[in-house]
């Protein structure tokens, strides 16, 4: 059984976008799968992990076609940091930067990348009938790829599977951006065509879920999750109450309450604020370079690393934080990093929606505490109690049932919905 995926993220790209499927790609094969890639050539991804391309299976046929990007999404957004993305809108852009994002919302449907549309479906539509290619699989954002798709199957009629990653209209930064009733409605008729010509949807939460099956009602959930064995051996720990968020942190992600408790805590306590660190890892917004301000002599702000550094500090690390964006879809975020977080075997500390889908998965594993965006006066005691913990050396967590999250289980989820997908009439 051979099936085609077609994917924008692909190494050397790094970041979130790419772990997904290069980890179900690493797994496929023993479900007997051959997977085939078709993904971009001379992309300018805003995050580079070249140590990611040893990941790939060295018999996994990788097909690069060149796409025109007409410019990166710091230029449309109004900076001038080509690592810039969608996820880090200015919040306060000048004349040249609001008009650069009324034309990146209202010109480019669904994304920058819509000039590989055609030339994918013109190349794929010769590639495809040759190679014995049983079902094709889009994985988005960039939600263009799922226009790839859907062409495909109107023109081929091939099984075809959509993956979300991430929502389409219902993502957390759609509601910042300058869009034209008409270019909403287009938006919301793309998405609802993709969803129901679709065999199936996959998307990695129940929210998401509980969206795409009012559009159509084959939708799964498969969840993102962490590769590497869980340690049996305790850890070696820093000496520090290191408190490590690994991941973008933009304005919408900024912990604000988590500062506070924080900045007061180094202030009542002598001990807390001599031991504490708070290490950033990744990209972090000025707006939360300014919000740390008051705390920046027990910051670490340690900027992009590559995933084996990063595993590194999410193993000696004290707590884990995990952030959820304070936007109004909040409930139905789950960052990909909490898998890792469990992986890691370390307490979670999480701010965000204590009745979301982020939460579900801390409450069902006793992983971590959530609190609310507002919950100071929990969050506060909660961090003293885990500081006493610290200064015993019993801070240690206890969680169970996460051996579901692992990468290769995940894949064994979705070889089955893949063989049911294809056997179905």
């Amino acid at each position: 059984m051979k099936v085609l995926i077609i994917t924008y993220y692909w190494p050397p790209a790094g970041g979130s976008g790419v772990q997904r499927w290069l980890k179900f790609v690493k797994y496929l094969q023993d479900f007997d799968i051959t997977p085939v890639i078709y993904t971009v050539e001379n992309s300018s991804y805003a995050i580079q992990d070249d140590i990611l391309e040893k990941e790939i299976p060295k018999n996994v046929e990788v097909i690069r076609r060149k796409i025109f990007e007409p410019n990166n999404f710091g230029a449309f957004l109004g900076t001038k940091n080509k690592k810039s993305s969608a996820g880090f809108l200015n919040p306060k852009p000048g004349i040249l930067g609001k008009a650069l994002r009324y034309i990146r919302a209202n010109y480019f449907i669904p994304d920058a990348r819509k000039f590989w549309i055609k030339p994918s479906i013109k190349f794929l539509k010769k590639h495809i009938p040759n190679q014995g290619i049983d079902l094709i699989i889009t994985t988005g954002p960039p939600h263009s790829l799922h226009l790839i798709g859907l062409q495909l199957k109107k023109e081929l009629n091939m099984k075809w599977i959509s993956d979300f990653r991430d929502p389409w209209t219902e993502i957390d930064y759609f509601h910042h951006l300058p869009l034209t009733k008409a270019s909403l409605n287009k938006h919301q008729d793309f998405e609802k065509e993709v969803a129901q010509y679709s065999d199936q949807i996959i998307v990695i939460g129940n929210a998401m879920k509980d969206y795409f099956s009012s559009l159509n009602k084959n939708t799964v959930v498969i969840t993102n999750g962490y590769d590497n064995e869980i340690k049996k051996d305790t850890p070696f720990l820093d000496d520090s109450f290191t408190i490590t968020h690994v991941g973008m942190m933009n304005s919408d992600r900024n912990p604000k309450v988590l500062w506070n408790v924080l900045k007061e805590l180094c202030d009542e306590h002598k001990d807390f604020k001599s031991d504490l660190i708070v290490r950033l890892i990744g990209k972090v917004s000025i707006e939360v370079e300014k919000s740390i301000l008051d705390l920046e002599n027990n910051v670490d702000n340690l900027g992009y690393l590559n995933h084996h550094e990063i595993q590194k500090y999410q193993n000696s690390t004290q707590l884990l934080l995990l952030c959820i964006n304070n936007v109004p879809k909040a409930k139905g975020i789950i960052t990909g990093k909490i898998f890792e977080y469990l992986q890691a075997k370390r307490p979670i500390l999480a701010i965000g929606p204590e009745d979301g889908d982020a939460a579900d998965i801390l409450n069902q594993t006793d992983s971590g505490k959530i609190f609310g965006f507002e919950n100071k006066r929990e969050l506060k005691k909660h961090i003293l109690e885990l500081y006493k913990l610290f200064k015993k050396n019993k801070l240690v967590v206890n969680s169970k049932d996460i051996q579901k999250y692992h990468r290769k289980e995940l894949t064994r989820k979705l070889a089955k919905v893949i063989h049911q997908t294809i056997e179905k009439n």
